[in-house]
Order: structure tokens, then sequence, then C-alpha cells
């Protein structure tokens, strides 16, 4: 990790060319050897904890209350949280058991235990949880605005141990964990390199920026380049390269034990001089672990996101990746997104319209996932209609990346092996290493 007072001594920003998971990107050029990189900024604010805090205890403390008006059983309506779909009538009667347990978990969770280690912050701490203890349960306005303001304090308390934290012992170490990780992961051709990190401050304020490689666009621009639309399709013979060098990022991935949770066009760089493909943005990268623990379901743009993760889903691995580059498949091929939904529940039944309506035979366990109700029910539709720009072959592999089973969908180790790349020459990726690890070498001598 480098240290300069201003990044401008080391690099000359050309043009803001995107937004990141957690920060702008630009183009720059190296000052010391001229080369084209990409900065990918990430402000190290201490304002960003409080703020967090201050939003979760609105979120838990103020869910959006319809009127308490009794219905025709005499029961009182319970809380309408947002964001969510419809819960089923035995969920709507626990949500407010569930929020208060939400709270008791964020309270006593130990990632937040680990950054108050004063005594007088820890016994800070246990005398805020105590209070929260005592209030929930509760529903008089009087104790909501008590328990936001006990949060309150909890946050400007953290917000300080963290500002003391950076300023005693530099970047934080989720931080450092992070960048560790891209490091790693930076070792294969198809991901895109991390060539160094740099710490400065820029108007009293902490922040890191990442140095990438630099790809000129994204697989996104480079499909619109000859036109939108089925009737401006891709060379087959590129569809197959670049979703070979695809399966050869997000198996090195997985190899590592990462899943990237965000695989779409737009995090997929394109270096059309070489015609190589590499994986970007790993801002919702996680690594997992077996056992698989239970992770958010926030992940993944819409239009490619799992359906066990939409339907509420906290436990999955690396397949929810395999249905991304499954619709990836399809969008390079047919030029068109194939579930192209504005809501969770818009998209489901996109999915459900064209692959049919899951049950307990096709997906076991389905209908025991937190957000399932009863969908209209529909039959599955033949998929070489739908693409027809893929042969049999690329028909089946797109099948298998979209089953709805997790524990159906094909490995990417697997997808490398289809008959689909059986015509591809593969003797152009050794070749595309072997540059990547000379160039690689040249990097770190230089350094």
């Amino acid at each position: 990790m480098g240290y300069a007072s201003t990044i401008n001594e080391c690099y000359e920003k050309l043009e803001k060319i995107g937004q990141g998971t957690y920060g702008k990107v630009y183009k720059a050029r190296e000052r010391a050897t001229g080369r084209l990189v990409a900065l990918k900024k990430t402000r190290l604010e201490v304002r960003f904890f409080f703020l967090f805090f201050f939003l979760l205890s609105l979120c838990l403390f103020f869910p959006q209350e319809r009127e308490g008006k009794e219905g025709k059983e005499g029961r009182d309506r319970v809380p309408r949280f947002p964001l969510r779909l419809r819960f089923r009538e035995r969920e709507r009667a626990r949500a407010s058991e569930q929020s208060h347990a939400w709270t008791t978990r964020f309270l006593l969770s130990p990632s937040l235990f680990s950054l108050v280690r004063k005594r007088r912050s820890s016994v800070f701490y246990i005398r805020a949880f105590n209070l929260f203890r005592e209030t929930l349960g509760r529903g008089e306005l009087s104790l909501n605005f008590l328990k936001i303001s006990l949060l309150t304090l909890f946050s400007l308390s953290l917000a300080r141990r963290c500002s003391k934290q950076m300023e005693e012992e530099g970047v934080p170490s989720t931080a450092l964990r992070e960048v560790s990780l891209l490091q790693m992961l930076s070792e294969s051709a198809f991901i895109v390199r991390l060539l160094k990190v740099e710490h400065v401050e820029e108007d009293g304020k902490a922040m890191l920026y990442l140095v990438f490689e630099y790809l000129n666009q994204d697989l996104k621009h480079f499909m619109d380049e000859t036109g939108r639309g089925p009737a401006h399709p891709l060379p087959k013979a590129t569809v197959q390269n670049f979703m070979y060098q695809l399966l050869l990022g997000t198996a090195h991935l997985h190899k590592h034990g990462v899943m990237h949770r965000d695989l779409k066009p737009q995090n997929l760089l394109v270096d059309k001089a070489q015609n190589v493909l590499k994986i970007a943005d790993l801002g919702l990268g996680r690594a997992f672990s077996v056992p698989v623990k239970s992770y958010t379901h926030e992940i993944v743009t819409l239009w490619y996101r799992a359906p066990e993760v939409l339907l509420g889903g906290s436990h999955y691995s690396t397949p929810v990746d395999i249905w991304s580059v499954g619709c990836i498949f399809a969008e390079m091929a047919r030029k068109q997104p194939l579930f192209p939904g504005d809501s969770e529940l818009q998209q489901l039944l996109h999915i459900f319209k064209l692959l049919g309506t899951p049950n307990e035979t096709v997906w076991p366990g389905v209908t025991k996932l937190r957000d399932w109700h009863e969908f209209p029910q529909w039959k599955p539709q033949d998929l070489a209609k739908i693409v027809p720009q893929l042969d049999e072959n690329g028909i089946d592999l797109l099948q298998q990346m979209l089953e709805f089973d997790p524990a159906k969908r094909i490995h990417a180790t697997e997808a490398l092996e289809h008959p689909y790349f059986a015509d591809l020459e593969k003797t152009q990726f050794a070749k595309i290493e072997e540059q990547f690890e000379k160039e690689n070498r040249v990097s770190v001598n230089a350094q």
C-alpha cells in the first residue's frame, strides 16, 4: 500500500468513467510510467457510520404502520414494512416480534462489539442495551423516540471510536481484508488486476484509491456498438469466446471461496485489441464457507438475480453467480435482457412465465422460502424459440445454468467442459494467461 499527500502527485485524472459499488471510477495516467490505469475512489469517512446507524434505527423503530382498524375477525393490523414482497398472513402476525429480534441481534453483533474496546465505551454499550431491552415490545411514540436517541448516541460513540482507530492505526482492518482478497483474485488473467492501493488525504478526509489495470469499455457498451436487439446479433464465435473467459474468471472466484454476487454486463470489462473479457467490481463479493452461512438477499442487479434470492433466501452459495452467467449468456446471444423485471415480484413473474412456475417436485423446499406465495401456474417454454441464436448445445448449457434448484445448477468448472465449447480454440486462453503473467512480473519488478 502506497501513501501520497494527494493522488495527483502520482496520477493524472483524465475523466470519470463510471461508478463502482462503493466509489467513483476514473480513467487516469500514472505519471511515473505513463500507463493508463483505472482509479476507484473509496472514502473512509466517519459520517458513514453515523448515517448508517441512524437510518437503521428509523427502519427498525418506525415501520410503515397502517391504521389500527379492527378487521372482521377483530384483529388489529400489524406493521407493513417497505421494500418487501407481501407477507403471508401467518408471517404478518410475527412481523413486530421479528423486528425486535433483529434489533437484539444487531446490538449483540460481535463485529460491532469488537469496535468498542475501551472499558468506558463498553459500559455505555451495556447500559444502552439494557435500556433498549427494557423498552422493547412497547409501541408508544415516546419510547420510540427514546430508542432512537439511545441508538444515535451509540452511533456517535462508535464513530468517535472508528475515527480514533483510523488516526492511530491507519486503514481499518475490514478494508485491508478486502484489498487482500482483491490481490489474491487478481492472479487470474480473467479478473481485473489490482495494481496497488494509494492511501491519501483530500481536504482533511482519508481516502483510499484502488488502482486497477485499465480496459476501455464494458460488455454492455461492446454489445451496443453493433446495434441493439435481435436484429444485430453478436457473432457466434464472439459469444463462445467471451462466455468461456467469463466461466474461467468465475471458476477462479469460486475456487478461492468467493462469490461475486453482482455479475452483469456492466461489470465485465473488454479489451477489444486483445479480445479479452475480465470480471470487475468486486464491491459485493463475499467469501463463503461450508456450511453455508446466512447472507443478505440485497445482492445482484435485479435482472440477473437468482430466484432463491428473489424469494427471500439467505442461505445461498456459488449457484447465484451461475444464474447470473446464464442471464448474461442469453443476453449476449439475443442482444436483449432475458428477464427485464422492474421489481422483485415482476422479476419472479418474468422468470416463471419463461421457465414455468416451480413446485416441490422441481425445486424441493421452494414453498418454504420466506417470500413464497401462490403464484400463477405457467408451463415452461421452449428456450430454443426464445434464444434462437444458440444451437442445441448452447441451449442445453443455458438450461443447466438456469435450473431452479441451486443444487442442480451446473458448476463453472463443469460448464468449461460442456460440448458447446468443443470447437473453440482453447490454446488462445493459455497465451492470454502467459502474457498476463509476463506483464504481472514486469509490474512487480517496476514497483
